[in-house]
């Protein structure tokens, strides 16, 4: 009888833990018919070429977040929405050269969401409910490394940033002033909403003001768009 309680609860475990991970793979796939569709429209020589194919990238974020929702990976998450803001925006500007560099963005972040769903899936059958006893003696390997401190993530986090300043310099230079103003003032007011949360980590609290910081100067650099 114990043996047969301990299979059914494995087995109620397992099943747990299926729904999730096929969100998940459901999710990625999709992710490569964004990454499809925003490479094609950054390849179209026309603007309207250009829309036509960012359109069928939007569209297939906004079918699909329930996937994204149900993977549970936070990080996949913030990138997707991203990418859809910028694949939004580069439909509204009225220039082939400004859609590009706004489909550039919304092709990194959807790399990035694809990247952040791998690791995800990877974690989750490594140390998966289903698996964990299985994995103990690996978890607890893993617990043992030696964390980064305070100093070495803020140098992570100010590295990986410096790819976002110069996009958002493109995007100052490059886009019209009014989409650009928009795209910037939105990206600000995000990180002032993240900033009023209690339960963010150092980590993020730090992220948050240097994107904040960064993109405050492009608002400065756009100078409210005078006339």
């Amino acid at each position: 009888m114990k043996s047969l309680l301990v299979l059914v609860a494995g087995s109620a475990l397992l099943l747990l833990s299926a729904a999730p991970e096929r969100s998940c793979i459901s999710a990625g796939s999709m992710v490569g018919f964004v990454n499809n569709h925003v490479r094609q429209a950054l390849e179209a020589s026309d603007l309207n070429l250009s829309r036509y194919h960012a359109y069928k990238a939007l569209n297939t974020i906004e079918k699909s977040k329930s996937q994204f929702e149900d993977c549970g990976c936070d990080h996949a998450n913030q990138n997707i929405e991203e990418s859809l803001q910028s694949l939004k925006l580069a439909t509204r500007v009225s220039s082939l050269e400004g859609a590009r560099i706004l489909l550039q963005k919304a092709l990194e972040h959807a790399r990035s969401s694809k990247e952040a769903i791998d690791e995800h899936e990877q974690h989750e059958s490594q140390y998966g409910s289903g698996k964990l006893a299985l994995n103990t003696a690996t978890a607890s390997d893993a617990r043992q490394k030696k964390p980064l401190t305070s100093s070495q993530i803020e140098a992570k986090i100010d590295l990986a940033l410096e790819n976002y300043r110069n996009s958002l310099e493109d995007v100052v230079r490059d886009v019209p002033c009014p989409e650009a103003l928009e795209f910037v003032e939105r990206i600000y007011a995000h990180c002032e909403k993240q900033l009023l949360r209690e339960d963010l980590s150092p980590a993020k609290r730090y992220y948050n003001i240097r994107t904040k910081e960064i993109t405050e100067d492009a608002l400065e650099a756009l100078g409210g768009c005078p006339e």
